[in-house]
C-alpha cells in the first residue's frame, strides 16, 4: 500500500509540475511586446466575440434541396448559438422555395445550416428562368458578424423531362 501511495504522489506532483505556469524573468523595466486580440470583435467588457461567416452550397435545381452553411470561429465550448439573418433576391419565398424563419442554430460544432427547399414552378413551363436567394447575417447579442456575411443561391429551372438523362 505504501508503494502505491508513493506512485500516486509522484503522478501527482508530475502533473501540478506539468500544468504550472511558466514565469519568464525580464531584464529591465520593459514588460515585453503587446500583442493584439485574437480577433477584433470584442465586448465592452474586453472579451473576444464568435465570429460568424456564411457560404453557399451552390446552386440547386427546382424541385431539389439546396443549403447555406454558417461558421462560427471559435465554435462554443458548451452548447450552441442562435444567429439572425434576412433574406432577399428576386425568388419569391412560399413561392420558389419553402419560406424560411430566422434565427438559424450554429451547434455546438461551430457549423449550421439553412436549407432552401425548392418548390414545383407555378409560372408554368414557359417562364425558364433562374432566381435568387440571398442571405444576408445581421449582428446579434454574443457574436460578431464576419466576411462573408451575405451568400447566393440560384434556383435554376428544372430540365424537360424528354430531355433528362436516365441513370
Amino acid at each position: 500500500m505504501k508503494n502505491r501511495n508513493t506512485q500516486l504522489t509522484a503522478v501527482l506532483f508530475a502533473l501540478a509540475f506539468a500544468l504550472a505556469p511558466i514565469v519568464q524573468a525580464r531584464p529591465g523595466p520593459s514588460p515585453g511586446p503587446t500583442y493584439p486580440p485574437a480577433n477584433e470583435h470584442l465586448t465592452p467588457d474586453g472579451e473576444n466575440l464568435p465570429v460568424i461567416t456564411i457560404h453557399s452550397t451552390g446552386d440547386v435545381t427546382r424541385g431539389k434541396t439546396g443549403a447555406f452553411v454558417l461558421n462560427m470561429t471559435p465554435p462554443l465550448m458548451f452548447g450552441g448559438m442562435y444567429v439572425k439573418f434576412s433574406v432577399s433576391g428576386t425568388a419569391v419565398q412560399g413561392v420558389d422555395y419553402v419560406a424560411l424563419v430566422s434565427p438559424a442554430y450554429i451547434g455546438q460544432s461551430g457549423y449550421g445550416v439553412i436549407q432552401i427547399q425548392t418548390l414545383p414552378d407555378p409560372r408554368g413551363s414557359a417562364n425558364r428562368q433562374a432566381y435568387s436567394v440571398v442571405i444576408t447575417l445581421e449582428p446579434g447579442a454574443g457574436y460578431a458578424v464576419g466576411q462573408p456575411s451575405s451568400a447566393t443561391m440560384w434556383i435554376k429551372p428544372a430540365l424537360e423531362p424528354s430531355n433528362q438523362s436516365s441513370n
